[in-house]
């Protein structure tokens, strides 16, 4: 996969590292010549430009990334201004560092639907749910085994957890179903998600649920893959 991250402070290089490790093509960006020759020989690429420059943006390969994301969280206007020039191009996927609420609500009026929160989410999670698209969240307990909140794969929609048998095919368990609904306040979309309770053999996976999933991150990825 190919992945572009704009600002390489503390949070975007350990991502763009991340991903990298990963195996996926990273294109580091930052108007900063010091960090983009600091961190060459550990992201795939980087490149010193100034994100607010529409024609500089544009000469990026924006059409090619499964993902675009705005790390810049030093300076508000700069992450906003650099988030208003790739909503200009067709781009697949635009994910932006929101550092206060002021900021989460501009960025929902601007129609960004995915917010990186740092002081909640670290690189390593995000790396997770850039890579797994129907993973919505991760919590790395060891180097083995993981929770995951992930989409119910289409071929399980209407089953119950017995029928459906995880435990036994993954080796993995679903600790709890999350119901996610949506609600509108002041002309903003939002989504509520709901944890079911325990869920026993008899839990019905239902379309728009979550699952939250307890095992080794490999069995988890065939599952859901």
């Amino acid at each position: 996969m190919k992945f572009i991250v704009f600002g390489l402070g503390h949070f975007g290089k350990a991502l763009a590292i991340r991903l990298t490790e990963l195996g996926h093509e990273v294109i580091g960006i930052d108007n900063d010549m010091k960090k983009v020759e600091k961190f060459k020989d550990k992201i795939t690429h980087t490149v010193c430009l100034n994100a607010t420059d529409r024609d500089a943006v544009g000469s990026l390969p924006l059409k090619d990334a499964n993902a675009v994301i705005v790390a810049i969280g030093e300076d508000e206007a700069a992450s906003l201004m650099t988030t208003a020039v790739l909503k200009q191009f067709d781009i697949k996927r635009i994910l932006t560092r929101a550092v206060s609420d002021l900021q989460k609500t501009v960025l929902e009026a601007m129609k960004i639907d995915e917010f990186i929160m740092p002081e909640e989410e670290s690189a390593e999670r995000l790396a997770v749910r850039l890579v797994n698209l129907n993973v919505v969240d991760s919590f790395k307990i060891s180097d083995n085994y993981s929770i995951i909140e992930a989409k119910v794969p289409e071929k399980y929609v209407g089953k119950t957890l017995a029928e459906a048998n995880f435990t036994n095919e993954y080796k993995v368990i679903v600790l709890t179903t999350i119901k996610t609904n949506e609600v509108e306040s002041k002309g903003i979309k939002k989504t509520i998600k709901e944890a079911s309770g325990i869920a026993t053999s008899g839990t019905r996976m239902e379309a728009d649920d979550l699952l939250v999933i307890f095992g080794e991150m490999e069995n988890i990825n065939k599952l859901i893959d």
